[in-house]
Protein backbone atom coordinates (compact mmCIF):
# COMPACT_ATOMS: atom_id res chain seq x y z
CA UNK A 1 0.00 0.00 0.00
CA UNK A 2 1.01 3.69 -1.03
CA UNK A 3 1.95 5.26 2.34
CA UNK A 4 2.22 8.53 0.66
CA UNK A 5 -1.93 8.57 0.28
CA UNK A 6 -4.68 9.61 1.78
CA UNK A 7 -8.56 8.11 2.00
CA UNK A 8 -10.52 11.01 0.95
CA UNK A 9 -13.87 11.32 2.91
CA UNK A 10 -17.04 12.06 0.58
CA UNK A 11 -19.71 15.07 1.39
CA UNK A 12 -22.19 12.71 -0.82
CA UNK A 13 -22.28 9.72 1.16
CA UNK A 14 -23.00 5.65 0.06
CA UNK A 15 -26.16 6.42 2.82
CA UNK A 16 -27.32 9.78 0.12
CA UNK A 17 -26.76 7.51 -2.99
CA UNK A 18 -29.26 4.84 -0.97
CA UNK A 19 -31.82 7.01 -0.59
CA UNK A 20 -31.35 8.74 -3.95
CA UNK A 21 -31.94 5.17 -5.46
CA UNK A 22 -34.78 3.50 -2.57
CA UNK A 23 -33.30 0.64 -2.40
CA UNK A 24 -29.67 -0.49 -0.40
CA UNK A 25 -26.59 -1.61 -1.67
CA UNK A 26 -24.84 -4.74 -1.93
CA UNK A 27 -23.01 -6.92 -3.87
CA UNK A 28 -24.15 -9.75 -4.91
CA UNK A 29 -21.13 -12.83 -5.36
CA UNK A 30 -22.49 -15.52 -7.74
CA UNK A 31 -19.64 -18.74 -7.94
CA UNK A 32 -19.69 -21.99 -8.95
CA UNK A 33 -18.07 -23.95 -11.67
CA UNK A 34 -17.77 -23.29 -15.29
CA UNK A 35 -21.22 -23.86 -17.31
CA UNK A 36 -22.92 -23.66 -13.98
CA UNK A 37 -24.98 -20.79 -14.92
CA UNK A 38 -23.27 -17.64 -13.11
CA UNK A 39 -23.11 -14.95 -15.99
CA UNK A 40 -26.78 -16.13 -16.97
CA UNK A 41 -28.28 -16.05 -13.76
CA UNK A 42 -26.48 -12.75 -12.79
CA UNK A 43 -27.69 -11.03 -15.91
CA UNK A 44 -31.30 -12.28 -15.40
CA UNK A 45 -31.35 -10.99 -12.24
CA UNK A 46 -29.60 -7.74 -13.36
CA UNK A 47 -32.69 -7.74 -16.08
CA UNK A 48 -35.20 -8.24 -13.05
CA UNK A 49 -33.75 -5.83 -10.65
CA UNK A 50 -34.21 -2.90 -13.41
CA UNK A 51 -37.79 -3.76 -14.07
CA UNK A 52 -38.00 -3.06 -10.22
CA UNK A 53 -35.95 0.16 -10.51
CA UNK A 54 -32.80 -0.48 -8.81
CA UNK A 55 -30.04 0.56 -10.37
CA UNK A 56 -27.38 -2.47 -11.00
CA UNK A 57 -24.22 -3.24 -12.43
CA UNK A 58 -22.70 -7.03 -13.37
CA UNK A 59 -18.93 -7.48 -13.02
CA UNK A 60 -18.58 -10.74 -15.72
CA UNK A 61 -15.58 -13.07 -15.37
CA UNK A 62 -14.86 -13.04 -19.25
CA UNK A 63 -15.11 -9.02 -19.61
CA UNK A 64 -13.40 -8.13 -17.02
CA UNK A 65 -9.85 -10.35 -18.38
CA UNK A 66 -10.15 -8.20 -21.74
CA UNK A 67 -9.32 -5.42 -19.28
CA UNK A 68 -8.97 -4.62 -15.93
CA UNK A 69 -7.70 -8.00 -15.62
CA UNK A 70 -6.13 -8.41 -18.70
CA UNK A 71 -2.55 -9.17 -17.54
CA UNK A 72 -3.29 -12.07 -15.34
CA UNK A 73 -3.40 -16.01 -16.24
CA UNK A 74 -5.00 -18.72 -14.52
CA UNK A 75 -2.41 -19.90 -11.94
CA UNK A 76 -3.35 -19.78 -8.26
CA UNK A 77 -1.83 -16.45 -7.58
CA UNK A 78 -2.84 -14.69 -10.81
CA UNK A 79 -6.70 -16.23 -9.43
CA UNK A 80 -6.47 -15.14 -6.42
CA UNK A 81 -4.97 -11.71 -7.61
CA UNK A 82 -7.95 -11.20 -9.77
CA UNK A 83 -10.42 -11.72 -6.99
CA UNK A 84 -8.73 -9.47 -5.03
CA UNK A 85 -8.99 -6.66 -8.11
CA UNK A 86 -12.98 -7.58 -8.44
CA UNK A 87 -13.74 -7.07 -5.02
CA UNK A 88 -12.22 -3.88 -5.19
CA UNK A 89 -13.90 -2.78 -7.79
CA UNK A 90 -17.17 -4.35 -6.31
CA UNK A 91 -16.55 -2.53 -3.56
CA UNK A 92 -16.60 0.83 -5.03
CA UNK A 93 -19.58 -0.02 -6.99
CA UNK A 94 -21.93 -0.74 -3.45
CA UNK A 95 -20.14 2.56 -1.88
CA UNK A 96 -21.68 4.28 -5.17
CA UNK A 97 -25.22 3.28 -4.29
CA UNK A 98 -25.67 0.10 -6.82
CA UNK A 99 -26.26 -3.38 -6.47
CA UNK A 100 -23.40 -4.87 -7.55
CA UNK A 101 -23.30 -8.49 -8.85
CA UNK A 102 -19.82 -10.73 -9.61
CA UNK A 103 -19.52 -13.59 -11.98
CA UNK A 104 -16.71 -15.28 -11.38
CA UNK A 105 -15.77 -19.07 -10.42
CA UNK A 106 -13.90 -17.99 -7.72
CA UNK A 107 -12.98 -21.70 -6.43
CA UNK A 108 -10.78 -20.71 -3.36
CA UNK A 109 -12.58 -20.69 -0.30
CA UNK A 110 -9.85 -18.05 1.31
CA UNK A 111 -10.02 -15.65 -1.75
CA UNK A 112 -13.69 -16.03 -1.23
CA UNK A 113 -13.17 -14.94 2.48
CA UNK A 114 -10.99 -11.90 1.65
CA UNK A 115 -13.60 -10.55 -0.74
CA UNK A 116 -16.25 -10.79 1.79
CA UNK A 117 -13.79 -9.24 4.76
CA UNK A 118 -13.39 -5.60 2.55
CA UNK A 119 -17.30 -5.68 3.03
CA UNK A 120 -19.30 -4.25 6.17
CA UNK A 121 -21.25 -7.20 7.31
CA UNK A 122 -24.27 -8.17 5.78
CA UNK A 123 -23.01 -5.94 2.23
CA UNK A 124 -21.30 -9.48 0.63
CA UNK A 125 -24.18 -12.10 -0.11
CA UNK A 126 -22.53 -15.09 -1.62
CA UNK A 127 -24.51 -17.01 -3.85
CA UNK A 128 -23.51 -20.11 -4.88
CA UNK A 129 -24.72 -21.68 -7.76
CA UNK A 130 -24.85 -25.57 -7.54
CA UNK A 131 -24.44 -27.58 -10.24
CA UNK A 132 -22.97 -30.47 -10.59
CA UNK A 133 -19.55 -31.18 -12.76
CA UNK A 134 -21.26 -33.60 -15.31
CA UNK A 135 -24.27 -31.22 -15.74
CA UNK A 136 -21.52 -28.58 -16.02
CA UNK A 137 -19.48 -30.62 -19.08
CA UNK A 138 -22.53 -31.91 -20.51
CA UNK A 139 -23.32 -28.04 -21.55
CA UNK A 140 -20.09 -26.98 -22.12
CA UNK A 141 -21.01 -24.36 -23.69
CA UNK A 142 -17.77 -22.68 -24.65
CA UNK A 143 -16.01 -26.15 -25.49
CA UNK A 144 -13.40 -25.73 -22.58
CA UNK A 145 -14.34 -29.19 -20.65
CA UNK A 146 -13.31 -30.55 -24.04
CA UNK A 147 -10.09 -28.72 -23.95
CA UNK A 148 -9.12 -29.54 -20.20
CA UNK A 149 -9.98 -33.29 -20.85
CA UNK A 150 -7.55 -33.39 -24.03
CA UNK A 151 -5.04 -31.35 -21.72
CA UNK A 152 -5.07 -28.49 -24.15
CA UNK A 153 -6.63 -26.00 -20.80
CA UNK A 154 -3.96 -26.02 -17.74
CA UNK A 155 -5.16 -25.08 -14.54
CA UNK A 156 -9.15 -25.47 -15.46
CA UNK A 157 -11.13 -25.86 -12.63
CA UNK A 158 -13.00 -29.07 -11.80
CA UNK A 159 -10.72 -31.16 -13.84
CA UNK A 160 -7.03 -30.19 -13.43
CA UNK A 161 -7.60 -27.46 -10.67
CA UNK A 162 -10.55 -27.67 -6.94
CA UNK A 163 -13.63 -25.93 -6.95
CA UNK A 164 -13.99 -26.01 -3.22
CA UNK A 165 -17.84 -25.63 -2.55
CA UNK A 166 -18.79 -22.48 -0.20
CA UNK A 167 -19.39 -23.99 3.23
CA UNK A 168 -21.94 -21.24 4.36
CA UNK A 169 -23.22 -19.05 1.64
CA UNK A 170 -26.16 -16.86 2.28
CA UNK A 171 -27.89 -18.76 -0.77
CA UNK A 172 -27.60 -21.76 -2.63
CA UNK A 173 -29.30 -21.93 -5.70
CA UNK A 174 -29.70 -25.30 -7.78
CA UNK A 175 -28.88 -23.77 -11.06
CA UNK A 176 -27.96 -27.55 -12.12
CA UNK A 177 -31.20 -28.58 -11.92
CA UNK A 178 -33.63 -25.29 -12.03
CA UNK A 179 -34.72 -23.28 -14.56
CA UNK A 180 -33.58 -20.03 -15.17
CA UNK A 181 -37.18 -18.28 -14.25
CA UNK A 182 -36.92 -20.12 -10.85
CA UNK A 183 -33.56 -19.29 -9.97
CA UNK A 184 -33.86 -15.56 -10.46
CA UNK A 185 -37.03 -15.86 -8.88
CA UNK A 186 -35.61 -17.30 -5.74
CA UNK A 187 -32.80 -14.32 -5.54
CA UNK A 188 -35.06 -11.73 -6.11
CA UNK A 189 -37.26 -13.28 -3.15
CA UNK A 190 -33.89 -13.77 -1.17
CA UNK A 191 -33.06 -9.87 -1.46
CA UNK A 192 -36.65 -9.38 -0.36
CA UNK A 193 -35.96 -11.11 3.19
CA UNK A 194 -32.73 -8.90 3.74
CA UNK A 195 -34.72 -5.67 2.94
CA UNK A 196 -32.74 -4.65 -0.06
CA UNK A 197 -36.17 -3.51 -0.84
CA UNK A 198 -37.78 -1.08 1.16
CA UNK A 199 -40.53 1.93 1.37
CA UNK A 200 -38.10 4.17 2.42
CA UNK A 201 -34.21 4.27 3.79
CA UNK A 202 -33.27 5.71 7.00
CA UNK A 203 -32.09 9.74 7.13
CA UNK A 204 -29.03 9.48 8.93
CA UNK A 205 -25.67 7.45 8.09
CA UNK A 206 -25.80 6.11 11.64
CA UNK A 207 -28.91 5.19 11.60
CA UNK A 208 -28.79 2.88 8.65
CA UNK A 209 -29.28 -0.86 9.67
CA UNK A 210 -27.41 -3.97 8.17
CA UNK A 211 -29.60 -6.02 5.75
CA UNK A 212 -30.59 -8.79 8.14
CA UNK A 213 -29.29 -12.16 9.11
CA UNK A 214 -27.97 -14.49 7.04
CA UNK A 215 -30.29 -17.61 5.61
CA UNK A 216 -29.71 -20.55 3.27
CA UNK A 217 -32.27 -21.68 1.27
CA UNK A 218 -33.13 -23.95 -1.41
CA UNK A 219 -31.50 -27.55 0.28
Amino acid sequence: MNTNTVWHNATITRAHRERLNVHRSAVLWFTGLSGSGKSTLAHAVEEKLYQLGCRTFVLDGDNVRQGLCSDLGFSVEDRSENIRRISEAARLLVESGVIAMTAFISPFRADRQKARSIFPHGDFIEIFCEASLAVCEQRDVKGLYKRARAGEVKEFTGISSPYETPVSPELIVRTGELGLEDCVAKVIRYLEQRNVFREGLSSTDETRPGIGPRIISDH
